[in-house]
Order: C-alpha cells, then sequence, then structure tokens
C-alpha cells in the first residue's frame, strides 16, 4: 500500500522503527510506540464498527490524557477528522461548536457526562459517545456513553485499513472574529510541512521528501519534551504530533490547573529536555516556584525553554536564562491559520512582538483601495501572511474563508490578521492584531462576545470590553460600563450572570463604570477612547 503525507502512515512508519520506545506519559499514563499504535488501531476498529468513517468528525472533550492522542490517531486511522472541543465551554457554546463541527461521535471524560446531556436533545447527528473514566462521579449512562476500556476490549489490534491520502483533513477549531470557534481545515500533507516541520525539526537536512524518510531521520537519542498547554489547544497539539512523528517521547501535564511546583516535580521525574510554554502566563508561575524553592528539583536534563502562541517577554525569558545558564531559549510565531511562522531572531529589539525572516512563502501583504492584495515593499506596514501549505479555508463558513484566503501576485494566501513591517533587511517585524482581539495568557477572547455576554445583567446599560495588561496573561478582560439609572452594579454580579454564557477565562477581570459609552453617531464603538476611560483610573471599581 502507497504511504501518503498523512500523519497516521507516517506515524505508523515511525512505530515501526522503534516499538519499545516510551511514545507517551501522561501522570501514570505510559504507552510505547507499539501500545499507542495498538490501542488506537482497536479503538479506530470501534468507532469503525459504529459507521464512523472517512470525512465523518469525531469530537474530543477531554482534559490531558493518553486517550487524547490515541482518539486523534484512532480518527486518522480511519480517515476521519478529530474534533478539539474546549473542556471549558458552557452550555451555549457547546451546542455551537457541536452543530457546527457536524460531529457524529465523541470522546469524553466522564466529568463532562452532564454537559453533552444538557444539549444532546439540540443534536441530530450525534450517535456515538465513548467516555474516559474518571473520580468526578457524573453518570455517563444519561447519555449512553460506553467506557473507554469497553470499547477497545475485543476489537482488533490489526492495520487493516484503507489507503488514506495527503488530502485527508486535520481540522483544528480556534476563536472566531464572533467569538465563536472557527474549524481551520487543514490537509494533512499542508498541516505536516507548516507547522510540524516536515519532519526537519531535529534533522539538518531538513524537510523530508518521501513519507518513508520519516523513519529514517528516527535517530538513537530520545528527546522528552513536555508541552504545557491542554492538547486541545494547537500549539500542544502540534508539539506532541512533531514528537510523535520524530520517535522522541511526549509527556503531557495531568494536572488540570497550572502549578509550578507539580511541573517542576514532573520535569525531574521524567528528565524532560525541551519545555513549551505559552507565554508569560506560564512562565510567571513556574518562574516563581523556582525562585520560591531553590536547588529544590535537579533540572539538569532541560536544555530548551521554548514558547509560542503568546507574548514571552524579554525579562521572562532573561529569568529562565538565570535558573538555566546553558538552555537556549525560543520565542516562535505561529497561528491556527499560518502553522509555524518562525522564530524570533532578536532583530528590532524593542519594537514589536519579535522578528522574524521573510521567505518565498512568508511575508506581508498590503490591502489596496480596491480590496485587492499585493507584497509590500521594504519598509511598508501590511498584514503577516503565508502561501504555499496552507489551510483550505474554515469549515462551514465560506463567508470567513473568502476573507482571510486571499490572492495576490498569483497565490494564495492566508492572511492572518497581525500587523507588520518588511523591513530593509528583507525581515519582517511583527506588531500583533490589528482587531480588538484580546490575548490573555494564550486565549483568543473577541470582545463583541463578552459585551453581548454582559448585557445579560439586567442594570446593564451599554458596555464595551477592551483588552488591559496583565503582568502573567499579557492582557486582561476589562470590562467599560454604563448601568441604568438607579441601578447597583459590582463586578462580582457582573461575572455570575456573565457566566451562564461564556466561559470562565472571558469573563472581566476589571471594571469601570463610566455615565456614557464612547460610541461614534453611527453607533459604531470607539475602542481606544474606552481605553482612555480607563487609563484615567477615575472610573475604576473596587
Amino acid at each position: 500500500m502507497t504511504r501518503h503525507f498523512n500523519i497516521a502512515d507516517l506515524f505508523e512508519l515511525v512505530v515501526d522503527r522503534v516499538p519499545e520506545r516510551t511514545a507517551l506519559v501522561c501522570g501514570d499514563q505510559r504507552d510505547s510506540y507499539a501500545e499507542l499504535d495498538a490501542r488506537a488501531n482497536r479503538l479506530a476498529h470501534y468507532l469503525a464498527s459504529r459507521g464512523v468513517g472517512a470525512g465523518d468528525h469525531v469530537g474530543l472533550y477531554l482534559y490531558n490524557c493518553n486517550e487524547y492522542l490515541e482518539g486523534m490517531l484512532a480518527c486518522f486511522k480511519i480517515r476521519a477528522v478529530p474534533i478539539n472541543i474546549n473542556y471549558r465551554y458552557v452550555q451555549e457554546e457547546l451546542v455551537y461548536i457541536f452543530d457546527n463541527a457536524d460531529l457524529v461521535a465523541a470522546i469524553h471524560h466522564k466529568e463532562f457526562s452532564p454537559h453533552i446531556h444538557a444539549v444532546r436533545d439540540q443534536l441530530t447527528g450525534l450517535h456515538t459517545l465513548v467516555h474516559v473514566d474518571d473520580d468526578s462521579g457524573a453518570n455517563p449512562a444519561v447519555i449512553d456513553s460506553l467506557e473507554y476500556e469497553a470499547a477497545l476490549a475485543g476489537q482488533s489490534a490489526e492495520r487493516d485499513f484503507a489507503e488514506r491520502s495527503d488530502d485527508d483533513l486535520f481540522i483544528l477549531y480556534t476563536g472566531g472574529t464572533t467569538g465563536m470557534p472557527k474549524g481551520v481545515m487543514w490537509p494533512h500533507k499542508n498541516v505536516f510541512y507548516a507547522a510540524l516541520g516536515g519532519g526537519g525539526f531535529f534533522h539538518p537536512d531538513g524537510p523530508i521528501e518521501r513519507p518513508e524518510q520519516i523513519a529514517e531521520r528516527v535517530g538513537d537519542f530520545v528527546m522528552v519534551g513536555m508541552a504545557l498547554a491542554p492538547l486541545m489547544h494547537g500549539a500542544c497539539w502540534w508539539f506532541a504530533c512533531i514528537q510523535l512523528l520524530a520517535g522522541h517521547t511526549v509527556v503531557l501535564n495531568p494536572n488540570h490547573h497550572l502549578n509550578g511546583e507539580q511541573v517542576w516535580d514532573i520535569v525531574e521525574r521524567e528528565k524532560v529536555n525541551s519545555l513549551t510554554i505559552v507565554g508569560d502566563a506560564m512562565a510567571i508561575p513556574l518562574l516563581d516556584a523556582l525562585e520560591a524553592n531553590p536547588g529544590r528539583w535537579d533540572l539538569g536534563a532541560v536544555f530548551n525553554v521554548g514558547s509560542g502562541g503568546a507574548v514571552f517577554s524579554p525579562a521572562k525569558q532573561d529569568a529562565f536564562k538565570k535558573h538555566f545558564p546553558n538552555v537556549f531559549i525560543t520565542n516562535s510565531f505561529g497561528s491556527s491559520e499560518g502553522g509555524a511562522m518562525g522564530m524570533d531572531g532578536g532583530g528590532k529589539r524593542g519594537q514589536g512582538l519579535g522578528n522574524v525572516q521573510r521567505s518565498p512563502f512568508m511575508s506581508v501583504l498590503v490591502e489596496e483601495a480596491d480590496g485587492s492584495y499585493r507584497e509590500a515593499r521594504p519598509g511598508e506596514k501590511g498584514i503577516f501572511a503565508r502561501s504555499g501549505h496552507i489551510p483550505v479555508g474554515y469549515y462551514n463558513d465560506p463567508e470567513k474563508t473568502a476573507k482571510t484566503f486571499v490572492q495576490a501576485e498569483g497565490k494564495t494566501w492566508s492572511v492572518l490578521g497581525d500587523e507588520a513591517v518588511l523591513e530593509e533587511d528583507d525581515s519582517i517585524t511583527v506588531y500583533g492584531r490589528g482587531s480588538n482581539c484580546i490575548n490573555s495568557g494564550g486565549e483568543k477572547i473577541y470582545p463583541e462576545e463578552v459585551e453581548q455576554a454582559l448585557k445579560h445583567h439586567p442594570a446593564v446599560f451599554d458596555c464595551l470590553v477592551v483588552g488591559t495588561p496583565d503582568e502573567r496573561f499579557g492582557s486582561k478582560v476589562t470590562a467599560v460600563v454604563t448601568a441604568r439609572d438607579g441601578q447597583h452594579l459590582d463586578l462580582d454580579s457582573l461575572k455570575q450572570v456573565a457566566r451562564e454564557h461564556i466561559a470562565g477565562y472571558k469573563l472581566p477581570r476589571e471594571l469601570h463604570l463610566v455615565p456614557e459609552i464612547p460610541r461614534a453617531p453611527s453607533g459604531k464603538p470607539l475602542y481606544p477612547k474606552a481605553l482612555e476611560l480607563v487609563s484615567s483610573g477615575q472610573y475604576r471599581q473596587a
């Protein structure tokens, strides 16, 4: 059977090269490459027996666990598509993603059974549920969900699957401009080269040219890598794939919250070599734990600390260097629609979020008056963009697809939304989102959605939401509100009402009560004016 640049094909080639090597560790769970492959095969056969096939979508509604990656691989093996579900979503958001993604099956932690039960009547296509056991005490019987190990029991561990394709889809759901998630559709070959390094991250010869080369690249040195973000986020999911396709070991954080001491306990125990974080939001508790516990851990195995997905400030990078003087620090740029966009090269220090090298597939686009695009000339500001191996669009959303994937000078580009300047030395300085999107610890939060949730409070007359600086998370959600006459309003009650409509991480952390919300005569919000009101400090509520 012909092998393709399909993640399942590539993974199986690696398995056959190093079957006994440890592939995956999460708490007490450990899988060798052969065990991970066999368990994924059994799950794939179970899903197939339930009618799940090529092109069908299967939700992964899970905390970090080995079953998450087993589920991903099982889907790929039968040409189905795993869908990442944010486990912090509340009912409205959950209904949206289950429906928008056209899920026919879902693998979930038992804890989430009541959440699925609450929305089940609104979902027409969902026919198969499998739960991973936990100590939550929830009752999966109410949604007729089969226990995970029972689903695997009696299923074949053989690879008797149909031939796959380069164009099978890997869909990554990410925040949208309305706050609702959107599914970025990546053909396997494209995501392999754009986000997973094409098999060249750990090899001097760069990306592979034939699928079979992936096994030839597996060396004798095993790098133990740990990504601290949840697998439901692309940064961690893709990191895990990179590790597995290189024959390395993936270590996951089994804890549901980031605790610096717990993380360093794992790093010491598993002799982690490379630690991947999401900006300062993760750096701060890790550094605080090191400062509070000098000499507690033997962390001599660590030789790399890398970040992506949020601002990793020079101050926090320097702090890591203090504790790990021989460790190299990496600060990556990337996005759900662009994959890995390069490393901060340190150029133009102090300007923007960082500086990366331009390439034939990485550039800055300028939008002309007629709506067309062209590549920027040196010194021009535009939008950071990628061509070549890119997604084919957003699932179930042709309108957003047309806005994000554009034509320029004979090529299709993914316009990523970050403002950037093409420098005279042909490098690109990235300045960040030109929109009002709030990046809080790597989470994308869109003001319009939060504003709608806040307006459910009976005392809210009008409001805007802005991002303001936060030492740990980079930015925090700040609400600027005008209360109704005679009504009392405080932050706690505002959060309590909004929590019924949006996830907790989107809730405002600060409240400013102002006499009037700044809007243009047309009614459009004036966010810069709202920020000025916040900056004045005179309207902040204790």
